[in-house]
């Protein structure tokens, strides 16, 4: 006999004249395998990580776009892992791709650029159940960079630029009309007092002496030039 050693975070399937010994893994720990009867692979339960290369591909509305990500797996079922697929990591990332390229196609560009949580567990979901069956968890799917044309870019920032431009002139159209009622509130309550006029005027005249300006402008009243002409005819 050999003694054989897989660690915490490993298993090892042993195959005896070709066949799975007992349906399980061994380990952790110490195992043994009989020589040149039997062979065995060690498989790694630990998460792996891998980045999905930049896709380009059309959008619903015709937009094209670079996407790439990254995915995170493990391996929860040995067995599975090493005999319904040759390499399990290998076909996990290629499956990744096209699985990238075929929800992101069913989504317009401003749900992809707005609801990437969402186009996330889509994908997690479809990859779970694709690769169960090769004793693999995908744990986590990640959209990580949404490249736009350089054209597309410029005319969106023209477009956000113009909707900005409208919402403030909007802002600065009601701000005028608030002062124009507020104006014609003040005028008909100055209209009712001749004295609140006067008052207004001494508080122009203090608000100005505060800057220290040279030359200030005064006010006339009308009802004083009223009174002279008034003494003339």
């Amino acid at each position: 006999m050999c003694i054989k050693i897989v660690k915490e975070y490993e298993r090892a399937v042993i195959f005896r004249l070709g066949r799975i010994v007992d349906k399980k893994p061994k380990g952790p720990g110490i195992f043994f395998v009989l020589p040149c009867t039997d062979t065995f692979r060690k498989v790694d339960l630990r998460t792996v990580t891998f980045d999905i290369p930049a896709q380009e591909f059309l959008t619903k509305d015709s937009v094209t776009v670079s996407v790439d990500g990254v995915v995170y797996f493990r391996v929860f079922d040995p067995i599975c892992s090493v005999a319904n697929v040759s390499n399990a990591g290998h076909a996990t990332q290629l499956l990744a791709q096209t699985t990238l390229r075929n929800v992101l196609g069913t989504k317009s560009l401003s749900e992809l650029l707005s609801d990437r949580e969402g186009i996330s567990y889509n994908m997690q979901t479809a990859l779970d159940e694709a690769t169960s069956v090769w004793g693999i968890k995908v744990e986590r799917v990640e959209i990580k960079d949404v490249k736009l044309p350089l054209q597309l870019q410029r005319a969106m920032a023209a477009e956000a630029e113009a909707t900005r431009e409208a919402r403030a002139k909007v802002i600065a159209a009601e701000g005028e009309m608030n002062a124009s009622r507020a104006l014609k509130e003040a005028s008909l309550v100055i209209a009712e007092s001749p004295s609140a006029l006067q008052l207004r005027y001494l508080q122009t005249l203090n608000t100005i002496a505060a800057e220290k300006n040279s030359t200030i402008i005064f006010p006339l009243p009308i009802d004083i030039i009223q009174h002279f002409t008034s003494k003339k005819e």
